[in-house]
């Protein structure tokens, strides 16, 4: 069964917690996709650029509007995803509880229901 990893945490930059912290957060981040890597669970994985880097495309009235930013105004902001094919909810809470995100934010662990595979839409269980 497929699971996305969500990380949610505040975003920080080199400013805001220093050029080490963000170094040891992305040794942590490459540590830990190379563990799930040797595990062979490893599907796909996106670290995100900052939310004032993305755009929001929403239907009013029938007619596009896009917004510079996130679709959300939190305090907390999607970070990035990891998925991994692991037999069940347990095995995913497992591989969770050692995201490195976890000690900086929050970790949504939510199962597939379908994803593309040569351009064709096949269930994830």
């Amino acid at each position: 069964m497929r699971y996305m990893l969500v990380f949610h945490y505040g975003e920080a930059s080199d400013e805001s917690i220093g050029a080490e912290a963000i170094s040891a957060g992305m040794r942590a981040m490459a540590s830990y996709a190379a563990t799930l890597e040797q595990a062979g669970i490893l599907v796909s994985g996106q670290v995100l650029q900052p939310s004032t880097s993305s755009t929001t495309l929403t239907l009013v009235d029938g007619e596009p509007r896009i917004q510079d930013g996130p679709f959300a105004d939190t305090k907390e902001q999607l970070g990035g995803v990891i998925v991994i094919d692991v037999p069940d909810l347990d095995a995913a809470l497992e591989w969770a509880r050692q995201a490195p995100p976890l000690s900086w934010g929050t970790v949504e662990i939510r199962p597939g229901a379908v994803h593309i595979e040569g351009g064709t839409w096949v269930a994830s269980a």
